[in-house]
């Protein structure tokens, strides 16, 4: 392929995503009036949406089931899982075995409600991006 074919092939493309881009931002999304792309930001963050992702399939899970599952350290669950607790997404219940402490987190309903409408919003962007 030529130099011109490579560059015409290059417009073509950027004008098809600009037509896209502006598709997606002028559609209102049905999700709280928001725009598409006005996404719920304690949600989208990649581990505090596999924390109520697992949440949202299974009653409860463990401190240590959700650090195996999401393959993350100590710390980062702990940070991201305090965050979602604060909004209210989930709930944590601490006890002890022996001695040993246990930590068991639950969706909350509000937590529901807010990954559905997250989840409603994804789908809504990825509609407007394929018509």
């Amino acid at each position: 392929m030529g130099a011109k074919a490579v560059r015409a092939a290059s417009r073509k493309f950027e004008v098809r995503s600009q037509k896209s881009e502006a598709k997606v931002r002028s559609q209102k999304s049905d999700v709280d009036g928001r725009r598409p792309l006005e996404l719920d930001r304690l949600i989208h963050e990649r581990l505090r949406l596999g924390i109520v992702s697992a949440l949202a399939v299974n009653e409860q899970l463990t401190f240590n089931d959700l650090k195996r599952l999401l393959q993350t350290t100590d710390g980062n669950l702990s940070v991201h899982a305090r965050k979602l607790e604060d909004a209210h997404y989930v709930t944590c219940d601490k006890t002890f075995e022996g001695r040993i402490p246990r930590s068991e987190y639950r969706l909350t309903p509000a937590g529901r409600r807010a990954f559905e409408k997250y989840l409603l919003h994804m789908e809504a962007i990825i509609k407007a991006v394929r018509d």
